[in-house]
């Protein structure tokens, strides 16, 4: 029997409670195929930072280094100044554990309505590979003369050769395994305006496909292109690679098309290495409690989390478990006290199907 350690972080808000029924779930698939997950559980979050000051500590992050992988519920709290938890916690376990790649995949379930007219589960079915730990987030740059008439802020985008080798590789390999019928990857930079890293990023782009990937299809699209392809053809792209920044913005519009955040789940990975899942959707505060949050993106998270731990037939089961709860109609929305479920009865249906 394989054993996986998992480090939790539940987090603020809301966070628990979809974390409780992403495990309520997943141990429904262990228990199905045969496998066992051992939990560490982390107070991590904003709750720990207003009663002593301190967001991670290292500690946290070398036992991390020892887990399998990482499960988080949310973070945020009304209270606490917006980037503290962000840099503190997120971006800090990012870097700390080389979490280069997010994947997002962007996928509309039956049942789910769409904002965009006319477009259907088949038209809405990609990935969003993004590097996720270079870039401008990398903090590189600085302030000048702060608070004067003469303030000069710098944030430069920066990327290394490796870096952005390192994130296209792992973008034409998953494309192959997922092997679509379009078996297409998509760049999403700025090249036009971008000079430097945009070549940097089209030249790999095009280098490695035509080197090992000749079987998989290259496609461009400018950033601010994609956004308006997202809307009006969404049924064009297959996998998509960008860069960091980009590739926070369009994930968001991506979880708009594919019903919104209440479905939308992430991972950030380290292919060699721990990697964490999540919702995309925030600790939402003020429905802390009220057993009304819709769990179904942190039960898609740890779908995620089984996959890349080499559990694909549980990730399987815990997919088409959300497919035939999400086609049978009974869900009303994904919204916040408007499914007719509560979160507990949302992921005890879920559970009974896997």
């Amino acid at each position: 029997m394989n054993k996986y350690k998992i480090a939790l972080m539940p987090g603020d808000g809301t966070g628990p409670e979809v974390v409780k029924e992403g495990l309520k779930v997943m141990e429904a698939a262990a228990a199905k195929f045969n496998f066992k997950l051992d939990y560490t559980d982390y107070d991590v979050g904003a709750i720990r930072y207003l009663k002593t000051g301190e967001v991670m500590p290292d500690s946290v992050l070398e036992e991390f280094k020892k887990q399998d992988a990482i499960y988080l519920g949310a973070i945020g709290h009304p209270d606490v100044k917006p980037g503290i938890l962000e840099l503190g916690i997120l971006l800090k376990t990012r870097f700390a554990l080389d979490q280069y790649i997010n994947l997002r995949p962007v996928k509309l379930y039956p049942g789910v309505d769409c904002p965009l007219k006319g477009k259907g589960p088949e038209d809405i079915d990609f990935v969003v590979i993004r590097e996720n730990t270079g870039g401008i987030y990398t903090g590189v740059g600085g302030v000048v003369q702060k608070g004067t008439p003469y303030e000069i802020a710098t944030q430069v985008m920066v990327y290394g050769r490796p870096v952005v080798e390192r994130c296209m590789k792992y973008a034409y390999e998953y494309t192959k395994k997922r092997n679509s019928k379009k078996k297409m990857l998509t760049l999403v930079h700025k090249c036009n305006v971008l000079t430097h890293c945009g070549d940097l990023w089209v030249r790999v782009h095009k280098e490695m496909g035509d080197k090992d990937y000749k079987d998989v299809k290259q496609d461009y699209n400018h950033v601010d292109a994609a956004t308006m392809w997202f809307v009006k053809q969404p049924e064009w792209y297959d996998v998509i690679v960008t860069e960091n920044l980009f590739g926070d913005i369009i994930t968001d519009l991506a979880a708009i098309i594919q019903g919104g955040l209440g479905i939308a789940a992430g991972g950030n990975i380290n292919p060699e290495g721990v990697s964490m899942f999540e919702p995309m959707g925030g600790s939402a505060p003020k429905y802390t409690g009220k057993n009304i949050i819709n769990p179904l993106a942190a039960i898609c998270a740890g779908g995620m989390m089984l996959d890349t731990l080499g559990e694909g037939k549980a990730a399987k089961a815990i997919d088409s478990a959300v497919t035939k709860v999400l086609a049978s109609g009974k869900i009303k929305s994904l919204a916040a006290g408007k499914m007719g479920f509560s979160t507990t009865e949302v992921g005890d249906m879920v559970a009974r199907e896997v």
